[in-house]
């Protein structure tokens, strides 16, 4: 495929423009509250959705990230100090919006001992102690393969431990140098170990240059960790530094990938063009199954 035609979104790529009052309401909480979301600093194509149904993804530890993936939209650089207030400002967050799912992430901190993960925990309690029957999703990156971290974010009162492959092992180098493979699925496994019962899930992005085989063995490997949910999603190039799009995987492919990986053991699979890790999440996994 050429470059030419790459460039060009497909037509299931196309959203419309945010806007209405639920998409106001959740910007001005946000806002007001001091917070950042993955919804803006990630530039998610599904923001004017999301937001309209006032939900979104809180980002922890502020908005500069310690690594430089070649996908990803979010600063990076030397980031700020720790707010030890951010995790009641996040729970009153979800109050004001009146969720019932909410997925909590953070940039990279390499730069603190664990990861941030005490900050994590520490979110989850504040949202626990405000809103008890809210359920707590926590999107983590790989602390450097700190597993202590690790029992920490799985100890605290959270429903789901995810954590993010993105792309398949051939393509770590350049998809994301500062990680590794066969570390993010440690961290899988050593949460569903430290907590058997917590439920783990994992997503990647399509179009970098990824084979099914390769996918489908992708999918074997995180079922040997135990993940219970994947989402697969298409990667789309937030700018002309970033990696470009190899190709657009069509509707239909996610469809035939995502029976894959059902036939795998997974037990929800979200999979189409515009599918991120949070994208539904409250959908995932129905209440009974936690």
């Amino acid at each position: 495929m050429s470059a030419a035609v790459v460039r060009r979104l497909p037509p299931w790529l196309k959203v419309r423009a945010p806007g209405g009052a639920g998409f106001a309401e959740t910007m001005a909480t946000v806002k007001e509250l001091g917070l950042h979301t993955v919804c803006q600093e990630a530039r998610c194509p599904n923001i004017g959705e999301c937001w309209g149904h006032k939900t979104a993804t809180f980002m922890l530890l502020g908005d500069t990230c310690t690594r430089n993936c070649s996908f990803c939209a979010v600063t990076h650089g030397r980031p700020l100090a720790v707010d030890p207030a951010e995790p009641v400002r996040v729970a009153e967050a979800i109050a004001r919006l009146g969720l019932r799912h909410v997925v909590v992430t953070s940039v990279n901190r390499d730069d603190l001992s664990d990861g941030g993960a005490a900050h994590f925990a520490a979110t989850a309690s504040a949202i626990r102690h405000r809103l008890p029957d809210c359920r707590v999703e926590v999107l983590v990156p790989d602390f450097q393969g700190d597993l202590r971290a690790v029992e920490t974010v799985a100890a605290a009162p959270i429903d789901i431990f995810n954590h993010n492959l993105e792309t398949i092992p051939r393509l770590y180098k350049r998809v994301r140098p500062g990680a590794r493979y066969e570390r993010s699925l440690g961290v899988l496994a050593h949460a569903r170990s430290a907590r058997p019962r917590l439920l783990t899930k994992a997503g990647l992005m399509l179009g970098l240059g990824e084979s099914d085989d390769e996918l489908i063995s992708v999918f074997e490997d995180l079922r040997r960790v135990g993940c219970d949910v994947l989402t697969l999603g298409q990667y789309l190039r937030p700018s002309p530094a970033h990696l470009p799009v190899e190709h657009y995987v069509r509707p239909e492919q996610f469809a035939v990938l995502r029976e894959q990986a059902l036939r795998v053991g997974f037990r929800h699979v979200e999979a189409g063009p515009l599918v991120r890790s949070s994208y539904h999440a409250w959908s995932h996994v129905p209440a009974k199954n936690l």
